[in-house]
């Protein structure tokens, strides 16, 4: 009796849980249906385009593609003048690890101003980068660069923190790479979709940082009448 009960409550558990997972998948993709773009010419133009970091390489060797996609997106939207600031945001947990840095060293040899890059280092995953993306950086109205199942669990983020925000979909990755984070990324939602149940907040915050460039001011010399008089008498 006692060991029926128990495989019903597990079961039950399991049922609960499977439930949840599909509920949050569901409810992420529909919500943002019609907010997510593959075309760079019917995208509208933002500001910023926020740049989602992952690492460069596989842990067991060669380049990611999810990382080198992520660029390209990045750089075609800033070419055909749909954003004109990038603010890559990405874990820096470690002084051997530090995501924003190697994207924005890879933006850089793409051609990208390095006064239009920003770095957030402390977007240690998809809410802590979205949320600071407004209360650090100021910024209520975003494009968000990810393949498109990742854009979509950030729009659903931002919507419900009452950001606004579209998604540029770089190119997805098939294979076995991009298998297991799809895998991976059922679970991400429903960690996403309790967050906002339980009104998580980032891991940090800290002092705010204005995203503008910042142009070069020529240093004058001013030189005061009676300056010039001393210089005169010498």
């Amino acid at each position: 009796m006692i060991k029926k009960r128990f495989i019903q409550i597990i079961g039950l558990l399991v049922f609960g849980v499977l439930l949840l997972i599909f509920y949050s998948n569901y409810t992420i993709t529909n919500s943002t249906k019609g907010k997510t773009f593959s075309n760079s010419s019917t995208i509208k133009k933002n500001r910023v385009g926020l740049l989602l970091g992952t690492a460069k390489y596989y842990k067991e060797g060669g380049i990611n593609l999810y990382f080198k996609y992520r660029i390209d997106a990045a750089v075609e939207l800033y070419r055909k003048d749909k954003i004109d600031f990038i603010l890559v945001s990405g874990d820096n947990g470690s002084q051997y690890y530090n995501e924003p840095m190697t994207f924005k060293k890879e933006l850089i040899k793409r051609g990208i101003p390095e006064e239009v890059i920003f770095l957030d280092y402390a977007g240690f995953r998809t809410l802590d980068s979205v949320v600071r993306a407004e209360a650090v950086f100021g910024q209520n109205e975003f494009t968000i660069i990810s393949q498109q199942f990742h854009n979509e669990r950030a729009i659903y983020i931002a919507e419900k923190k009452g950001i606004n925000a579209i998604g540029f979909n770089a190119q997805d990755v098939e294979g076995t790479n991009g298998f297991k984070v799809k895998l991976r990324e059922y679970f991400a939602r429903t960690k996403a979709f309790l967050d906002i149940v339980f009104n998580v907040e980032p891991k940090f915050y800290g002092d705010k940082i204005e995203i503008k460039k910042f142009e070069k001011v020529d240093t004058i010399l001013k030189i005061d009448s009676l300056e010039v008089d001393n210089l005169q008498k010498k």
